[in-house]
């Protein structure tokens, strides 16, 4: 079935179709992973994005149950060069395509997908529209110049969990499955942004028992649980309108440990006084270069975001401690005085890399040190 996608800047390209049919709108944005599509698929941080992959062949390992980040897909659309229709894996269950079908994503292959990732670089990430009912360009372009983008919305209330719940399975190893959890030695208490499992599979496997709260829970709850530490997670969007987390943040600073990854960092920020801005692109990919400060150590990190966190706000709050080798954007942050660090990047990534997997070990560490 033919399938188009329009940007906003009258950019457009016409393929076919796989996954659902129909319509959808979205910031159409690029991940340089080479493999990785299921996880991508299922980070809740993609909530309001249409994706597209730089690897040029997709699918070809199909899909299984177990290497989901989370409950279902949350990006708008899937945009490929190539879609594998015969996948060939030990593990696959499903093929790709039918995983967009049963959960109605829309996703268009067959398309130059070189030229699509040089325009957002060259003109910015930006709403778009990939269409299968409607073939009328301009009818599409106008769609999608309508449409609102990332600034100013608050992503994080479509994907945070309703209730409290428990979280008791650790990482994967092979042959054996995921690790069932002992009894944790700390006791975390991980706010739900837009929360990546492989994330709540770490603090198990380091001995965390660990009980995921909405985002929205006030901070006078969660230390009603006497946590040994508090986790804030990734999510979609724009940081500034979290008003309400920002305001748990401050609250919670200096009374418990605190660990944050990706917009979790970007709250902790805001928190302290500080500012963030919406990157051209963002950074989206298995291979970013990050430098440790310390050390000056180069890991290479998966990445997910399109907003960042401006140095030079929070410089007297705060110790700049890894920056991005590519742009020198802020990638970690350290409270001068308080029991607080935070990573832009995912030290959780799953299927990789885990060069930044002692980022978790620092945060026992820290909780230990606390608990004193």
């Amino acid at each position: 079935m033919k399938a188009i996608l329009a940007l906003a800047d009258g950019k457009y390209f016409v393929g076919r179709s796989f996954g659902a049919s129909g319509e959808v709108s979205g910031e159409v944005v690029f991940n340089t992973s080479m493999t990785g599509y299921q996880e991508i698929l299922t980070d809740p941080s993609y909530c309001g994005e249409i994706v597209t992959m730089t690897y040029p062949l997709i699918g070809n390992y199909g899909v299984n149950t177990e290497d989901v980040e989370s409950s279902r897909p949350f990006l708008s659309g899937f945009v490929v060069k190539e879609y594998s229709e015969f996948p060939c894996n030990w593990r696959c269950e499903m093929t790709l395509d039918a995983y967009l079908k049963k959960h109605g994503i829309i996703g268009i292959h067959d398309i130059d997908t070189r030229a699509l990732v040089l325009h957002i670089r060259s003109r910015g990430a930006q709403t778009g529209i990939i269409s299968t009912i409607d073939d009328d360009i301009q009818s599409l372009i106008e769609k999608a110049r309508k449409e609102p983008s990332l600034v100013g919305r608050d992503l994080v209330r479509e994907v945070t969990c309703r209730e409290p719940y428990e979280w008791n399975e650790g990482l994967w190893e092979l042959g054996q499955g995921y690790a069932k959890a002992g009894e944790g030695r700390f006791k975390v208490v991980a706010y739900d942004y837009g929360i990546k499992r492989n994330i709540l599979r770490n603090l198990v496997s380091h001995g965390c028992s660990v009980t995921v709260v909405p985002a929205d829970m006030p901070a006078e709850e969660v230390l009603a649980l006497k946590p040994d530490g508090v986790f804030l997670s990734n999510g979609p969007g724009d940081p500034e309108p979290i008003t309400y987390a920002q305001e748990n943040i401050r609250k919670l600073l200096g009374k418990v440990p605190i660990f944050g990854i990706c917009l979790g960092h970007q709250l902790i920020a805001l928190a302290l006084g500080g500012q963030t801005y919406k990157l051209k692109f963002g950074h989206r990919g298995g291979n970013q270069p990050v430098q440790r400060q310390e050390g000056k150590n180069v890991e290479i990190t998966s990445q997910n975001h399109g907003f960042a966190v401006d140095a030079s706000s929070i410089k007297n709050e705060a110790v700049l401690t890894h920056i991005n080798l590519n742009d020198n954007t802020v990638e970690g942050l350290n409270h001068e005085k308080l029991p607080v660090f935070s990573v832009q990047y995912h030290p959780e990534a799953s299927p990789g890399p885990h060069d930044a997997r002692y980022l978790f070990e620092r945060f026992i560490k820290m909780m230990e040190a606390h608990k004193k």
